[in-house]
């Protein structure tokens, strides 16, 4: 479960991705307009939600749970609970959205902290 887990972590970072890579103006970052006096706020929304945001730490994370599967290891409970702390404040910051895909990601880790308790 902690394999699929960072499967399903690394789906939501592409899901992402896909959703906010068309609006972003690489062009302009790349020239320096986010370093300016007064950037654009679309274009530094859409930094928060690529590069800057979620996307990045959130491959990582899921490339590690893999790993740690492959390995017969699980990611601690922690790690869900935090997953599902952050979720759950953003949630409530802006209602329904794609945050509510990372709950699947949440109930994996669970469920392996259950099954490797059970097998204690």
């Amino acid at each position: 479960m902690t394999i699929i887990a960072g499967w399903s972590l690394i789906v939501v970072a592409v899901l992402h991705t896909a959703v906010f890579v068309p609006q972003a103006p690489w062009r302009d970052w790349f020239s320096g307009s986010l370093r300016s006096v007064d950037p654009d706020a679309e274009s530094v929304a859409v930094f928060w939600a690529l590069p800057g945001g979620i996307v990045v730490p959130a491959l990582l994370l899921g490339l590690l749970m893999i790993r740690l599967g492959r390995q017969h290891q699980r990611v601690g409970l922690g790690y869900a609970l935090a997953i599902l702390a952050w979720v759950s404040f953003c949630l409530w910051l802006v209602g329904p959205s794609g945050f509510l895909l990372l709950l699947v990601t949440v109930g994996l880790l669970v469920a392996a902290a259950a099954v490797d308790r059970r097998a204690s």
